[in-house]
């Protein structure tokens, strides 16, 4: 197996090859020319976003200083707001659903790497896809690990580490992120179906 095809099927790779550094050499490029577009804009934010992003629901926005490793491993629903300074190491991909909103400095991580020293030394990676449900807002200053699940309707309080799979309609917080309470879900939903072969939701 190549080192791309190690990293797609989940598998430790190596992140210094030079098809698996093309990616994130794609994604800066893009996210250069996303912060050249006026601000005022968001039609063309959008369409920066629906072009660069593997898919997009209806109005993505992202604001200054945005980054991402890949981005084509980004898929989000309609009305998706990252706000200053967000960035999504979406080595694996990252499904987020409808009318979810980033605060800033808010980190969303798809990539890890070994405790062994000896691999670090030979530049080893391990990604885990993250899935985001819809209606939920992510605070300032959140960390969202590789792996991760988060329910529906999920607040996470500012400056959050969320390191294990979060349920439905509640609020958590905390280093690492606990539920602290659950909350009310007032909205009707279909079910949210994640296939990670087609990269759809």
């Amino acid at each position: 197996m190549t080192e791309l095809e190690k990293l797609d099927a989940g598998l430790e790779y190596d992140f210094w090859n030079d098809e698996v550094d093309a990616r994130k050499q794609y994604a800066i490029e893009w996210c250069e020319k996303i912060h050249k577009i006026d601000q005022k804009d968001g039609d063309a934010i959008a369409a920066a976003l629906t072009e660069f992003f593997g898919s997009a629901g209806e109005l993505p926005w992202v604001g200054p200083g945005f980054q991402c490793d890949c981005g084509k491993n980004i898929h989000v629903g309609k009305h998706f707001i990252a706000n200053f300074n967000v960035t999504i190491l979406d080595i694996a991909p990252v499904y987020i659903g409808d009318h979810c909103m980033i605060g800033p400095n808010t980190l969303i991580c798809t990539v890890n790497h070994p405790l062994s020293p000896m691999k670090r030394r030979n530049h080893i990676g391990i990604a885990k896809p993250i899935h985001i449900g819809d209606d939920v807002w992510i605070g300032g200053n959140c960390t969202i690990l590789p792996g991760v699940t988060i329910g529906n309707n999920v607040v996470i309080a500012a400056g959050a580490v969320v390191t294990k799979d979060i349920p439905d309609n509640c609020v958590v917080g905390g280093v690492p992120a606990s539920v602290i309470k659950s909350i009310e879900d007032d909205v009707e939903r279909e079910t949210i179906v994640f296939s990670t072969s087609s990269g759809q939701k």
